[in-house]
């Protein structure tokens, strides 16, 4: 579960966003407040507001956002209950609160405005409010058995090390399958395993690396693998025919039907490791 919470001006207008009926708004929690419209309960909040004139940013505006997941077995009681636990969390009571659920969309969220300025004229202590919403909405979280942003992280991470694990066992399949010669052999050899290897190009025209598509992930060479950066894919691709290649072309390969430029430190580190190879096997490649 997600808090956000900023302190704001602009009462009534946000208010009645949060109000709105194209949102499907149903208020879940109201609190020493008894209009039935964004102006009356502004006209309250604002009756409470004029004991303090020095505080302008006088209400506070919370959005309290379950998982998608969560959202979907949340029943109204609990959604209140939830608003009274973050309210709780955060001091924030014996104030004039209100909260509305939206659910227009897939994910259900609370929306929550309360009054910075209590009974007794003083205002809330609004520093750093934007972490300690989200520590509070971790908490109330926590209490009521929800998916935690801690959980949601780790189960992020999880996936992404398992996209990476397969991304990399999908390039030594096929490096060893198809034994691509080539960049342009590299990208179609691995869209046929079911990766898209997208080529990164600048407005020199050259070839600086390769993002990989994958399981809805778009990962550069270096986040997938150490070994998947443009210039170890380039040395495992080039043959002792690469030296050649690279002699003849003038550090220009084809890729997608294009003709792109190696950028020149690619080009010598692949040439460097081509000859350095050839030397240890002791063949002549003529370059």
């Amino acid at each position: 579960m997600i808090g956000k919470g900023k302190s704001i001006s602009h009462t009534r207008a946000s208010m009645s966003y949060g109000w709105s009926q194209e949102k499907d708004a149903e208020i879940v929690l109201k609190e020493f407040l008894h209009g039935d419209s964004p102006a009356e309960i502004t006209r309250e909040f604002k009756m409470i507001q004029d004991q303090n004139y020095h505080c302008t940013k006088n209400t506070l505006s919370f959005v309290i956002s379950p998982t998608i997941e969560d959202g979907k077995q949340l029943e109204p009681k609990e959604l209140k209950e939830i608003t009274e636990r973050f309210i709780h969390e955060m001091k924030l009571g014996e104030r004039q609160a209100i909260a509305f659920v939206h659910q227009d969309k897939e994910h259900k969220h609370i929306h929550l405005y309360v009054n910075r300025i209590d009974f007794r004229g003083i205002a809330y202590n609004d520093s750093f409010i934007g972490k300690r919403s989200q520590q509070a909405a971790e908490k109330v979280a926590e209490q009521m058995g929800l998916t935690t942003v801690k959980q949601v992280q780790f189960e992020k991470e999880f996936n992404l090390r398992e996209i990476r694990t397969e991304i990399k066992r999908r390039h030594d399949l096929t490096m060893k399958q198809f034994q691509p010669k080539s960049f342009d052999d590299y990208v179609k050899s691995m869209q046929v395993n079911g990766v898209k290897v997208i080529p990164t190009i600048n407005n020199q025209n050259k070839l600086q690396g390769f993002r990989f598509e994958f399981d809805g992930q778009n990962l550069k060479g270096s986040e997938v693998h150490r070994n998947m950066s443009l210039g170890n894919i380039g040395k495992q691709i080039s043959g002792i025919q690469g030296a050649r290649i690279l002699k003849e072309n003038n550090v220009s390969i084809k890729l997608a039907g294009k003709v792109v430029d190696l950028t020149p430190n690619l080009a010598l580190k692949i040439t460097k490791f081509i000859i350095k190879r050839a030397i240890d096997k002791g063949i002549d490649i003529g370059y």
